[in-house]
């Protein structure tokens, strides 16, 4: 059991004697961890790291994802090779090993290997959502390019980069070299898929596309336009090979998401990166972390919100962020900091023109979306 888990209410044994599951939290090496159950699925869990969201899981539908940078990753493995055929999977970021499930699930009889530099957290998920021991995943503990190193040549279908160290991708897993070495683990067909975070000017993700340039064939990025355009910080998945990608149905899953998403390519592509170099060992940096917005919630600071864009929801003190409540709006500007791995934002450029609030027992949910569906940075 990982070091301090609160053991109460894992694997929803709660919810099987008629009771609602409670939180399970646990120390582990990246902070604080908790497990949060999702009120609409009596199975699904929310991972969260010192209060901010980093994946949804749902036991028993492990193929639903709730969270918009999953269902990107979802639409890549789906894409990969064709419909129900095994895969080789490498997952570099553990999480609640949501995507490998979803593969799992999808694609039986695939191998899929998970590698974790945070140990206790992998015990922690282990212990409260346990993997199915058919699905043949297997968990590695260790830094990320470390257990890459240990992939066979060309034994991946699909490998994923996932990997935050606290608000920040590490500066190793951003360089040309770390991308040889994805590509020598790949098959000659494979597809390297990454979660990128970033805000203005965008320059990580501008070297990120570089970078993947300079190694791969091919390379597209699914991202929300407002991102793109440099209003604020969010997520974006990139996706390299050595072979053509199939665009058309990319471009068709990403517009039909409920939080759509644009696919570049090509040309446009490579303009918007503005001439960024390629990172190298040298010179490679983390990212950037989320950086803190002032939230004017009072009088004259207030930006007015369209009426015609204004959804019945929670009332306006009922503002969360990372899953904590903040005070009722006063007449002081307040600091909220934003989760590195799932972007959630006040301020720049919500899609009702207003600040996101929800009330605290959904969490993570936005009430401008339709029901159900997760927060997400929508332009």
């Amino acid at each position: 059991m990982a070091k301090g888990t609160n053991k109460r209410a894992a694997r929803g044994r709660g919810a099987a004697r008629g009771r609602s599951p409670e939180p399970v939290t646990a120390s582990v090496d990246g902070g604080l961890a908790e497990l949060v159950p999702d009120r609409d699925r009596p199975r699904g869990w929310t991972l969260l790291l010192d209060g901010k969201p980093q994946s949804h899981v749902d036991l028993d539908d492990p193929a639903y994802l709730d969270f918009e940078y999953q269902r990107r990753f979802g639409h890549l493995a789906d894409l990969v090779a064709p419909p129900g055929r095994p895969l080789h999977a490498v997952h570099l970021g553990g999480g609640a090993f949501t995507l490998a499930r979803y593969i799992a699930a999808t694609r039986p009889r695939s191998t899929q290997q998970i590698v974790e530099i945070d140990a206790p957290l992998v015990q922690f998920v282990r212990s409260a959502l346990p993997l199915d021991p058919g699905d043949r995943i297997r968990v590695r503990g260790a830094d990320a390019r470390a257990g890459l190193a240990k992939v066979p040549d060309g034994w991946a279908d699909l490998i994923v980069a996932d990997v935050f160290s606290g608000a920040r991708t590490p500066a190793h897993l951003t360089s040309v070299e770390f991308l040889a070495e994805v590509r020598r683990a790949l098959r000659p067909d494979g597809w390297y898929a990454a979660n990128l975070a970033d805000g203005p000017p965008l320059a990580h993700l501008k070297a990120q596309i570089a970078t993947a340039r300079a190694v791969f064939a091919e390379v597209c990025l699914i991202a929300d336009p407002a991102l793109l355009r440099g209003r604020r910080f969010g997520n974006a998945v990139l996706l390299a090979a050595d072979r053509d990608l199939p665009l058309a149905d990319l471009t068709r899953r990403a517009a039909g998401d409920p939080h759509p998403a644009r696919v570049e390519h090509g040309r446009a592509l490579a303009d918007f990166t503005g001439g960024a170099a390629p990172v190298t060992d040298a010179t490679a940096a983390p990212s950037p972390g989320p950086a803190a917005r002032r939230l004017h919630l009072s009088g004259a600071d207030r930006r007015p919100a369209r009426a015609d864009r204004q959804p019945a929801g929670p009332p306006l003190g009922s503002v969360v962020k990372g899953g904590a409540l903040l005070p009722t709006p006063g007449t002081a500007a307040r600091r909220v900091v934003a989760s590195p791995k799932y972007a959630q934002y006040e301020g720049d450029a919500p899609p009702c023109d207003r600040p996101h609030r929800t009330p605290p027992a959904t969490a993570g949910r936005c009430p401008c979306s339709r029901p159900g569906a997760p927060f997400d940075d929508r332009p």
